[in-house]
Order: structure tokens, then C-alpha cells, then sequence
């Protein structure tokens, strides 16, 4: 697990390599014997120096959050205690009087990077897939390793921040230049560099706070800066924190992340108070401020719903954990894309950008060209941003065939059918591409609402027919929805995977149904903002509402992205596929505010430049001012202030957070979705649905499920029906039960 050896000169090496694990993580395991060995390395007068490396590809990618996970978070001062000794030995590293030098051979994030930290010399390989940075606030914690403390002591508050508030990975010589890291070295010489340093003669001095009662004078490298007699931290004039520069920093960086963030994240505050408080202290009594802050968050169920959704939940999906067994992987070269729209041109970019050959089809050549020209923009841009060359994007654009032609489809392994959503002209899509694809090709639809069962009977082998729902714009969404039809076979399923995986996407796999799962839950979203217009609440409102509450837009705002007339239209082939059928039309009760805007006002949404909002070309969007007209707002909410209003805000907020919930508890009961943490992963990654929550079914959990029965029994009683909980929620609630009581994360 930890290697040791110590050469001829004196230098001894300390190597992480953990067995039956791709990356080096800290836990309990591994930081013990790591313990164990800086300290046989401390005591030995024969160790000059060290140098921490690891014997993997990567460094160490940081704490293990299997283990945070899972940890006991009842007992605060046991917490305490037990990441306090982190610090402990991080410190001791920094303080027992011999030289250390990390050499980070590849990543190091988190915990992995804050051990780095507290070595006194940094040297990094030259490895362009290499990042360093402090990730932890991505899943509702912050750096609890001494990164808050030694990265603004190091490089400044203002430098700092984007790497512990945002999260950002850096390369190596992006951190070399920011003073993160001292030295970038060609890989095969980081070792040699690492004992350079160490064996090259160092001036002696005395640091009377460590060197012991005799005040023993103590190799001068081995003195980290904020050790040092009469450290500042930079930044700041006369290194004074609470002077007039420090009072704007705290104060504008407090405002952007209240912007930001709307209060609903915990972690940024709790960093941007942890790094004010401890530059004020004492080092060692700052280490104490950040570990109180750490297990503070840690304690908060928003860290382990985002640990257990973002991390393990994403890692599943991305590994494809529910992918058939047994069925040989299936190697893509040529795909065909029907329809050169943004959705089809958007699923063609990201195609040809996994180096897949493209043969993208639409009504003429003209329209076939345009989705082509779309392909173009999109790799010039990455060529702009320097995210790749010239040559290769013109490669990749000679890869793509535009054309009218359905013959052109011949030899593709997969087409994509993303024409315009509805059942007649799928169905003719499916059967002239069927005409010339290999028996074994398969057919995936891209709709968004219809079931796949029924846009299946078009084809003449059904068992290869599949939903593949992109999200918009699909160049930069990473989720995709995989829809098993009645006849979808296990094999088609399993090969559709392999293509979403090939494409660097994360995919949920979900059983046939109208809507599916995602279109459905977004429905219930729209629909409910517009239940809150018809009952007076404003409309600015009920956009900050749902923003306070986690979402990225209010339902008005996102009813406009995806269009109010393709709402109608959705709407409309729902109450028609009813009525044949025979069945009674079970509608929102928000229909009346659909035909008004698409019939009567004819605002379709941005994509004709009005909708609830207007588009003005020289500004940024804004409410449509005529809406208060149409939907007039209730008095006591447009003008109203105090306790009664910030309690309607409070209901306005779960409402369009539970109505999402119960929907998607409705998906689960009814077997649409076979785990919840697909509901959760869809619902962040496909949905935005607040993150914070750990995703809607992670939500229920927190609230806990009998506390979020009786509220939405009580929401049923005052709004509708679309708070009715489903009778799997009912029942767990009367045993006392939790979806992640039963279903419980894997480790990576």
C-alpha cells in the first residue's frame, strides 16, 4: 500500500501504490500506513530528506468517498476528532524538520493535492492529461486537508477562489504559474529533480516554534512560508486580512457567491468563512476553523446526496452498471442522423467528434447542408478555444456526408431519427432507412414524448428498434435517455449503450411509457408554473422561486426553450391518441394557458423570439410586459412584504420541487424506471432538477418520506392532483422506510 526505501544518500521515498485499485485514495487504510512510514522516515537521523510519489499513473485523486459515504455523522465531536488527526499529520510533515518534496507524476485533487500542499517543494511531471485541484465543493464539502488555509496563504484570496469556490482543475504549468507547483519536469526525470532538491546545500536557520527547547537550528527548506517569522499573506497590503482591501475582497466575494449561488449550496459559504476566519488566526488555529466548517457540511445530508449522485450515481452510468450481459461490445465506424435540424445536426457534431463517420440525411440539400454548416461552426469553435487543431476538425468535417438521399444509409451500424415529433412522419423515416440498413442495424428514435412501443410498429424488426432521447443542445447536455420498447431487445439495448458511451455521454435506461421519464417530470415543472401564473402568483416570482430553489431556470423560462408551440403540440397528440383509443383525456389543467399563447397570441417561445419572455436583439431576455395583463397577479404577492410572503415563497418553492418529486416516485412505482438513482442522475443531468438535493427521488430522502407524504397530502387537498403520492411512497412511509436505506451506493 505505501512503499519505503531509503538510499545511499540518505533520501528516503515514500511511495503510494495501493493494491486492487486503479488510483491512490486517502482513507482509513492508506493514511494510516502513510503515517506510519513519514514518521519511521521523521526518526531516522539517517533520512536527510524525502519524496512523496506514488507508483500509479495518477497521484492520488484524493479521499475516498465510499468512505465519506458512508461514515457515521451522529457523533460531532467523534468527527472531529477523526479529521483533525488529517490535520494532525499533514502538519507533522510540514513541522518535523526534514525537507519533503511531493513529485506528482499525474493527478492530484482533493485530499491528493492538500498533501502536496504540506510538503515543502513541488515538482510535476510534464503530463498534459494531469489536473490539480480541490474539487470538493462539486459535491457539497470543502477541502478538509488544509487546502482553505495553505492556497490563499500560497497564491492570494483572488487566486484562490475559482479553485476552492468553482472547483477548477488545473494543467500542471497553468498551476506552476500561479505558484502552485515550483517545478514541471519531463516525466522521466521527476524523481531526479525531486533528490536535487533535496541533496542541494540549504542555509541553516532557526525556527524557535518547532525546532524543540533548544530552539535547534533546522534545515531552512524545511520551513513551509507560513512558518516563517513575519509571513503576510499576499494580496494584501502590509499582509493586514481585515484592512480595506481585505473588507472589499470578503465583501464582493460574499456578494458574487449569494449571486451565484441564491443560498441554496452550503459549501461556497462555508469556504469564502472559513478562509476569512482562518487568515485572521493562528495556522494551526485555522486548520481547527476548516475542520469544524468540514464536518459541518459533512453532517448536512446535501453532501451525501450530491457524494452518492454525482460521484457514484454519474460513475455507474458512465461505467453502463445495467448494460445486458453477454452481449459482445459493439465497435462503431458509420452512423446515419435523420433530420440535419439543431437536434439532429447537434447529435451528428458529437458523433463525428468520437470519430464516427456520418452520413446525416434531410428533405433536400439544401436543409442537409445547413446541418452541416452547423457541424462546422461547432468544431471551428473548439478550434478557437484551442481544444483542437485545425487539421484534425477538418477530418472530422470530411467525415460527414449531407445528403437527401436515404440510400447513402447503407453500411451504418445505428441511425438516429431526430425528424419532426410526430407519429406519420417517423414512421415514413423508419421505413425508407430500414430499406437499406443490415439486418443487424439498428433504429433509434430521438422523440421526446411518443412511446417507442407505438413509433416501433412502423418498423419491420422491431426487436432492433429503440428511444434514444438527446437533450438540447445536445453539444453541451451530457445526459441521454435510453427508452426499451416492448419488443426492444436485451442485444439492442446493450449495443445502443455501447453508442452513448462512444460518445462521451451518460446514459439512464428507461422502460416505455408516454413522456418516458424526463419529458414527463419537465412536463410536470411547466405545468405547475403555469398552474401558479393562473393562481396570481407573479411571474417574476415564480422564476426566483424556482431558481432559489435550486433550479437552473424558473418553468416559464424553460416552457420558452423548449418551445410553448411544442407543448401544445404534445399536448394536443396525447388528447388525440386518447380519444382513439377510447380513453378518457386526463389533461393539467393548464391547457387554457397553452392555447392562449399558441393559438390566440401566437408566441411560440424563443424560437420565434416570444413566448413568457421577450428576445430583444441588443439585450438580454426579459418577462413579456403584457403578461401581467392576461395573468393578472394577486395584490398581496406583487405588493406584500414580511412573514406572509416569505412563506408563500417557501411553498412556491417546494411545489415545484415536490410536484417534480412525486412524479418521478410515479416513474419508479411503475417500473418506467428500474433504480431510483437513475431517477436521480436523470433528473440532475437531463432535468438541472436542484443539485443540491442530490436529484428527485435523493429529495424525498432528505425531507425524509413520511414528512413529504403528509406535505404533499396537504398540497393534494389545496392544488390538485398532481401532488398525490403514489402508493410505493405511502407504503414506505408507514414502514418507516428510505430508498437509500435500501438501495445503497457501490464503491468505486
Amino acid at each position: 500500500m505505501i512503499n519505503y526505501n531509503v538510499d545511499s544518500d540518505g533520501i528516503a521515498t515514500i511511495t503510494w501504490d495501493m493494491p486492487g485499485r486503479t488510483m491512490n485514495v486517502l482513507n482509513e487504510g492508506s493514511m494510516t500506513a502513510y503515517a506510519e512510514a513519514l514518521e519511521k522516515a521523521l526518526k531516522d537521523e539517517k533520512v536527510k530528506g524525502i519524496i512523496l510519489t506514488s507508483g500509479k499513473d495518477t497521484f492520488i485523486a484524493g479521499a475516498d468517498l465510499d468512505m465519506l459515504l458512508n461514515v457515521d455523522t451522529s457523533d460531532a465531536a467523534k468527527l472531529m476528532d477523526q479529521f483533525s488527526r488529517l490535520q494532525k499529520m499533514f502538519r507533522r510533515q510540514e513541522t518535523g524538520g526534514k525537507p519533503m518534496v511531493a513529485a506528482i507524476n499525474g493527478t492530484a485533487l482533493g485530499g491528493g493535492f492538500e498533501i502536496c500542499l504540506a510538503c515543502h517543494y513541488r515538482v510535476a511531471a510534464a503530463n498534459p492529461k494531469a489536473k490539480i485541484g480541490q474539487p470538493e465543493v462539486k459535491i457539497g464539502l470543502l477541502p478538509g486537508g488544509g487546502g482553505t488555509q495553505r492556497i490563499p496563504r500560497l497564491i492570494g484570496v483572488m487566486n484562490a477562489a475559482p479553485i476552492l469556490l468553482e472547483g477548477k482543475d488545473l494543467p500542471v504549468e497553468t498551476a506552476k504559474g500561479m505558484g502552485l507547483i515550483h517545478e514541471v519536469v519531463p516525466a522521466d526525470q521527476l524523481l531526479a529533480k525531486a533528490k536535487e532538491w533535496l541533496m542541494a546545500p540549504a542555509k541553516e536557520q532557526v525556527v524557535p516554534e518547532y525546532a524543540g527547547k533548544g530552539a535547534k537550528a533546522i534545515d531552512g527548506r524545511a520551513v513551509q512560508p507560513w512558518d516563517r517569522k513575519g509571513f503576510k499573506v499576499p494580496g494584501f497590503p502590509g499582509g493586514q486580512v481585515w484592512g480595506p482591501v481585505g473588507v472589499q475582497t470578503f465583501i464582493g466575494g460574499n456578494a458574487m457567491i449569494a449571486a451565484k449561488t441564491l443560498g441554496v449550496y452550503p459549501a461556497p459559504k462555508a469556504i469564502m468563512s472559513c478562509v476569512y476566519e482562518g487568515l485572521l488566526l493562528p495556522f494551526d488555529t485555522a486548520l481547527k476553523v476548516e475542520t469544524r466548517y468540514f464536518v459541518s457540511l459533512l453532517r448536512d445530508p446535501v453532501a451525501k446526496s450530491m457524494i452518492r449522485t454525482l460521484f457514484f450515481g454519474l460513475q455507474e452510468a458512465n461505467k453502463l452498471v445495467r448494460r445486458p450481459k453477454g452481449v459482445a461490445k459493439q465497435e462503431y465506424k458509420k452512423i446515419g442522423v435523420l433530420g440535419a435540424g439543431l437536434m439532429g445536426a447537434g447529435i451528428a457534431t458529437v458523433s463525428v467528434q468520437a470519430g464516427l463517420e456520418i452520413v446525416l440525411v434531410d428533405r433536400d440539400q439544401a436543409s442537409a447542408d445547413k446541418g452541416k454548416a452547423h457541424i462546422a461552426d461547432e468544431l471551428g469553435k473548439a478550434v478557437k478555444r484551442g481544444r483542437l487543431a485545425k487539421e484534425k476538425a477538418e477530418a472530422l468535417l470530411a467525415k460527414v456526408t449531407a445528403t437527401p438521399d436515404f440510400g447513402a444509409l447503407k453500411g451504418c451500424d445505428l441511425v438516429v431519427e431526430a425528424v419532426f415529433e410526430n407519429r406519420d412522419v417517423k414512421a415514413e423515416a423508419t421505413k425508407k432507412a430500414e430499406a437499406v440498413l443490415a439486418a443487424d442495424a439498428i433504429f433509434a428514435s430521438n422523440t421526446s414524448t411518443l412511446p417507442i412501443t407505438g413509433l416501433a410498429e412502423a418498423s419491420s424488426r422491431p426487436a432492433n428498434f429503440i428511444g434514444l432521447h438527446f437533450f438540447s443542445p445536445v453539444e453541451k447536455m451530457p445526459l441521454v435517455e435510453i427508452i426499451v420498447g416492448k419488443k426492444t431487445s436485451p442485444e439492442t439495448l446493450a449495443r445502443a449503450m455501447d453508442f452513448v458511451q462512444k460518445i462521451r455521454k451518460t446514459p439512464i435506461v428507461v422502460n416505455d411509457s408516454r413522456g418516458f421519464f424526463t419529458s414527463r417530470v419537465c412536463g410536470a415543472f411547466i405545468s405547475e408554473g403555469h398552474r401558479l401564473l393562473k393562481e396570481g402568483v407573479p411571474a417574476p416570482m415564480i422564476e426566483n422561486c424556482a431558481r432559489m430553489a435550486g433550479m437552473p431556470v424558473g418553468p416559464l423560462a424553460l416552457n420558452d426553450e423548449v418551445a410553448i408551440d411544442l407543448s401544445w403540440k404534445i399536448m394536443d397528440q396525447t388528447r388525440r391518441d386518447a380519444e382513439a383509443a377510447g380513453q378518457k383525456y386526463e389533461g393539467s389543467g393548464t391547457e387554457d394557458i397553452l392555447e392562449l399563447m399558441v393559438k390566440k397570441l401566437e408566441r411560440f417561445g424563443r424560437k420565434n423570439g416570444k413566448g413568457f419572455y421577450e428576445y430583444p436583439a441588443d439585450g438580454k431576455k426579459r418577462l413579456w410586459p403584457e403578461l401581467a395583463k392576461h395573468f393578472p397577479a394577486d395584490p398581496k404577492l406583487l405588493y406584500g412584504e414580511g412573514e406572509e410572503k416569505l412563506a408563500k415563497e417557501t411553498e412556491i418553492k417546494k411545489r415545484l420541487l415536490y410536484v417534480q418529486a412525486v412524479d418521478t416516485a410515479r416513474c419508479l412505482e411503475a417500473n418506467v424506471l428500474t433504480a431510483p438513482q437513475d431517477g436521480d442522475v436523470g433528473s440532475i443531468m437531463g432535468l438541472g432538477f436542484a443539485p443540491q438535493t442530490g436529484g428527485a427521488i435523493s429529495l424525498i430522502d432528505q425531507v425524509g418520506i413520511k414528512k413529504f407524504v403528509a406535505e404533499c397530502d396537504a398540497f393534494a387537498k389545496k392544488y390538485g392532483s398532481q401532488f398525490e403520492v403514489p402508493k410505493l411512497l405511502r407504503d414506505m412511509a408507514a414502514k418507516g422506510q428510505s430508498f437509500y436505506g435500501q438501495h445503497t451506493a457501490q464503491a468505486a
